[in-house]
C-alpha cells in the first residue's frame, strides 16, 4: 500500500451517523458474506437486498464479480491482488455504512487476515461476518459458471478450493447452510441477526 501523503486530510461531514440513522430509521451495518465459489453468497445476498428494500430499508449489494468488472478490473487472482481486492471492497463498504446504508458485501474473500482487516474498519457490532458454509462437493455440483471444471482442467490458476486455499472463519457472527436450508430461511437468519423482521417498520437505532 502506498503511504498516505501528509497533505491529505479526512474531510469530516457535518452530517453525523446518528443523524443519518434518525433520518433513515435504521442503523447502518455491513453484512460480509464469505464462502467458496458456488456456495450461494450472491443468491442469498440478492434476495436479502430485495427483502430489506421492500421493508423500506436503505440497502445496497456489493457483489464480487461486479466490482471486478469496474473498480477492481486491474486486479488478478494472486494472493496480493486478492488482498487488494478485499481492501478496496471493505473501504467501499465503509463508505456505504458511513452514508447510513445497510451494505451487503458478497466476496469469496478466502484469506482470514483480509476479512479481519475489513472488520477492523467498523465499530463492534457493525460488521456481521456471514459464512456461507456450503461444502465444496455441493459447490462443484452446482458450478453455475463452470469454474470448477475449468480449474480441474488447469485452465484457471489460483482457484479457491482447488489450487488456492480457503480459510474458513473461526468465529463468524452467522453461519448459513444452503445445502440443507432454503434461501428464504437463510435470509430470515440474516434479518434476525440485523434485528429486522418482515413486519419491522423501523430499525434498531
Amino acid at each position: 500500500m502506498i503511504p498516505l501523503s501528509s497533505e491529505l486530510f479526512w474531510n469530516q461531514s457535518q452530517v453525523t451517523p446518528a443523524a443519518r440513522a434518525r433520518r433513515y430509521g435504521q442503523a447502518s451495518r455491513v453484512v460480509w458474506f464469505t464462502g467458496l465459489s458456488g456456495s450461494g453468497k450472491s443468491t442469498i445476498a440478492t434476495e436479502l437486498e430485495r427483502r430489506l428494500y421492500e421493508m423500506g430499508r436503505h440497502v445496497y449489494l456489493l457483489d464480487g464479480d461486479n466490482l471486478r468488472r469496474g473498480l477492481c478490473s486491474d486486479l488478478g487472482f494472486s494472493s496480493g491482488d486478492r488482498t487488494e481486492n478485499i481492501r478496496r471492497a471493505a473501504e467501499v463498504s465503509k463508505l456505504f455504512a458511513d452514508a447510513g446504508f445497510i451494505c451487503l458485501a458478497a466476496f469469496i474473500s478466502p484469506q482470514r487476515q483480509d476479512r479481519d482487516r475489513a472488520r477492523s474498519l467498523f465499530a463492534h457490532g457493525d460488521f456481521i461476518e456471514t459464512y456461507v458454509a456450503t461444502p465444496i462437493e455441493i459447490c462443484r455440483m452446482r458450478d453455475p459458471k463452470g469454474l470448477y471444471v475449468k480449474a480441474d482442467r488447469g485452465e484457471l490458476m489460483e482457484f479457491t478450493g482447488i489450487s488456492s486455499p480457503y480459510e474458513a472463519p473461526l468465529k463468524p457472527e452467522l453461519v448459513l447452510h444452503p445445502e440443507r436450508e432454503s434461501v428464504e430461511t437463510s435470509v430470515d437468519k440474516v434479518l434476525a441477526a440485523l434485528g429486522e423482521t418482515s413486519n419491522s417498520c423501523t430499525g434498531n437505532i
